[in-house]
């Protein structure tokens, strides 16, 4: 089989083979027989690299060619070197085994036939020195077709081990960069995780910044619609709590619009301090809210309980309360009260927000990004978080830990308990 080259190696091997041929032609050749041989070598060369294997019998069959025509020894017979190195270096794994085989065998037919050809045994012994005569051409035997056999052994040997190992050489610097492509490779997985673990980040961000703002805008434009001619007092009061709402908007989004712009660290975010305003602000969008605090076994002793909670967990509590009233406003009855209940404990807080359901409830069963990014959210600090349909109210339970759960020490993902009955966003 013909291995792939590029264009610059196949022209190489080509010209050499040409240009080997036809300098060794052009010196002159005495028969027919030799020019075979000789083309047959130098085809030997120019397939070294493409077809080892094709190579290998091209050689051997040019250099039988060459015992059986009783051809003297040429030049071109330097060819089979690089054969055998190619196929070491390049061939499969028979071929390789081949060429070694072939590295004996050919030294054992050029020391035969270089011996044959130099008329040592030429000579004959008289019947009285028989004896003499045999132990000479013994020893001459064995000093040339020795010496013959081991230097064509050794050369061929060195070539065919020199290919070994350029092949180990070539397999070592393939397996490095093999290895450095799958660090690479590696190396742009995490990167584009932590982008998306970046984007996802921005994306809840502003759901929440965006979502909430245009809700309660929403709210107070048709509020202010409804009594513009029964109560001008209170359009006024919409339009200021309008374009409250969306000043602060505007300046929470140019904060993540420079985060994404700069990759400057995260502005500052609201807390847990902030839940009041955030609460005032969703009443006078016309929610009515029952907000309630409580403090549950060793939490009744610890007056600074909010403080427990890290800058992150306290983001989650007040994005999740955020989202939770906000779909309360879009989607629930909002001539019903909601409820908000904060319950401390010991181990962390807990979080209950409930509010009717509207008479429209086709929305319940779609699938957007609120519900999903306050469960990410709760997640990400080592919470839980569960909503649900309970009777006719829309249920938003949820649960941050003081410390991360065990679970995320040992690197798996917090399980959360429950099941989700539709989702309002």
């Amino acid at each position: 089989m013909f291995r792939s080259l590029t264009t610059r190696q196949l022209l190489f091997d080509i010209l050499v083979s040409a240009s080997c041929v036809l300098v060794r032609l052009a010196l002159g050749v005495p028969d027919l027989a030799m020019a075979v041989v000789i083309v047959a070598m130098g085809a030997a060369l120019g397939l070294r690299r493409a077809n080892p294997q094709l190579a290998l019998m091209v050689a051997w069959a040019g250099a039988l060619l060459q015992v059986l025509t009783l051809q003297q020894p040429d030049v071109s017979n330097l060819a089979i070197l690089p054969v055998l190195f190619a196929t070491a270096a390049y061939g499969s794994r028979t071929v390789r085994w081949f060429g070694l085989g072939s590295a004996g065998a050919g030294a054992l037919v050029i020391a035969l036939y270089m011996f044959l050809q130099s008329g040592t045994l030429g000579g004959v012994c008289s019947v009285e020195s028989t004896l003499g005569c045999l132990r000479n051409q013994i020893v001459d035997f064995t000093l040339v077709f020795g010496l013959i056999f081991v230097s064509s052994l050794v050369a061929f040997v060195l070539s065919w081990t020199l290919g070994l190992l350029g092949r180990t050489r070539r397999l070592s610097s393939e397996s490095r960069a093999a290895q450095r492509q799958a660090e690479l490779e590696q190396e742009e997985a995490e990167r584009l995780a932590i982008v998306e673990q970046e984007r996802n980040r921005i994306a809840r961000d502003m759901h929440d910044v965006v979502a909430h703002s245009l809700a309660v805008v929403i709210a107070q434009a048709d509020g202010a619609r409804y009594v513009a001619k029964s109560d001008p007092g209170a359009v006024e009061e919409a339009l200021a709590a309008i374009s409250g709402t969306a000043r602060e908007a505007l300046g929470d989004v140019r904060i993540l619009l420079g985060q994404l712009r700069h990759s400057q660290g995260v502005g500052p975010q609201p807390t847990l301090d902030d839940l009041d305003r955030l609460i005032e602000q969703m009443g006078a969008s016309g929610l009515v809210i029952d907000s309630r605090e409580l403090l549950r076994g060793e939490a009744r002793d610890a007056r600074t309980l909010p403080g427990q909670l890290g800058s992150g967990q306290q983001l989650a509590v007040f994005r999740i309360v955020q989202e939770a009233l906000t779909n309360a406003l879009r989607h629930g009855d909002t001539t019903q009260e909601v409820s908000l209940v904060l319950d401390w404990s010991a181990n962390g807080l807990e979080l209950l927000i409930d509010n009717a359901v509207a008479e429209n409830t086709s929305e319940l069963g779609t699938h957007g990004h609120g519900l999903a990014g306050m469960r990410e959210r709760a997640s990400l600090v080592g919470g839980s978080l569960v909503t649900g349909v309970q009777g006719e109210r829309f249920v938003v339970t949820a649960s941050i830990p003081f410390e991360p759960r065990s679970a995320e020490l040992t690197g798996n993902e917090p399980r959360m308990a429950g099941a989700e009955v539709g989702e309002h966003e």
